[in-house]
């Protein structure tokens, strides 16, 4: 079956794949759109093993509230050209709504998952982005928050995905104060990024580490006063350890931290004065940060030994 310019054309804007790529399909399916895609489809999951070994380390956070469900994930790409593709960043949206709609286990039930207006896998999808952007894509994680009241903020277009997720009693969910609060709340968190809510959540083995060290410390500054006893300088150690630990909630711990907007009171003092004003209760029960990357060990190309093997394949010539 024969085909023209112009069904090269219709196959790539239905595919989004390279022009030699349609053409190269309608060739091996000798003109049947049906095969075609088909013949894309299984070239996209083979592109997508190929590319698996490659780092996905950009990519975007993304944090939205959709049908009262929040929904905060991490999708990463390659490269961050790639992040701001308005494919890639629809793809992330609709995960988001698979997510929230779906409610997925893990990343492996996420990737079995129906993907929104078709009959097919999110793994299916996926490799079919894999093989129009031409990079590796992985879903890397996602928490789901279905009670309360949840609050989303993405800072600079997805480098971080901050939720908050806040219990009320009293109050109008909507009102103007209250997401004003759980947006400030989620603005501390990206910027401040402690690890609990309050100090209540710290594990006391970590207490009790954090302890040892900064009374080894302690001590080790006193020692150089012989003049004081042993027993009292141990006293005024221990004196010096409980204010250091009060220091160390103050970095690790939201609530515990110097509210970001107005450094004189707490965050926790601060949510307690909005829930006055309010005439009710808002308590922080959880919230999620995800920073686009972290952790993820970025390949370092080692452009002299590259050029140094090229000059040696040239020589050998």
């Amino acid at each position: 079956m024969a085909f023209t310019a112009q069904d090269v054309k219709k196959l790539r804007e239905m595919t989004n794949c390279g022009m030699m790529d349609c053409k190269k399909a309608l060739t091996e399916a000798d003109g049947d759109f049906d095969k075609a895609i088909e013949w894309l489809r299984e070239k996209g999951k083979a592109a997508s093993v190929k590319k698996a070994g490659k780092v996905a380390a950009e990519g975007v956070s993304y944090a939205a509230v959709i049908n009262g469900v929040g929904v905060v994930l991490e999708v990463n790409s390659q490269t961050d050209f790639v992040a701001k593709n308005e494919i890639f960043q629809g793809f992330v949206k609709d995960l988001a709504a698979v997510t929230a709609e779906q409610n997925p286990a893990d990343v492996e039930a996420l990737k079995a998952c129906t993907y929104p207006g078709t009959d097919r896998t999110v793994t299916d999808v996926t490799n079919d982005r894999i093989l129009s952007i031409g990079e590796n894509l992985q879903i890397r994680r996602f928490v789901r928050y279905t009670e309360g009241v949840n609050i989303p903020y993405v800072h600079m277009n997805g480098k971080v995905g901050v939720m908050v997720n806040l219990a009320v009693e009293g109050i109008d969910p909507n009102a103007e104060a209250l997401v004003e609060l759980g947006k400030d709340l989620a603005m501390q968190i990206c910027a401040m990024n402690p690890n609990y809510v309050s100090s209540d959540e710290v594990p006391e083995a970590v207490v009790e580490e954090e302890k040892a060290v900064q009374l080894a410390k302690a001590l080790e500054e006193g020692a150089a006063n012989t003049k004081i006893p042993a027993e009292k300088a141990k006293m005024i150690a221990e004196n010096k350890v409980k204010g250091r630990l009060n220091n160390f909630f103050a970095e690790i711990c939201l609530l515990n931290q110097a509210f970001v907007k107005e450094n004189k009171v707490t965050v926790a003092d601060h949510v307690k004065a909005v829930a006055k004003q309010l005439g009710g209760s808002i308590v922080v029960k959880a919230f999620t940060r995800f920073e686009t990357g972290e952790g993820i060990e970025k390949a370092e190309e080692d452009y002299a030994a590259e050029v140094a093997s090229l000059a040696g394949m040239a020589d050998k010539k």
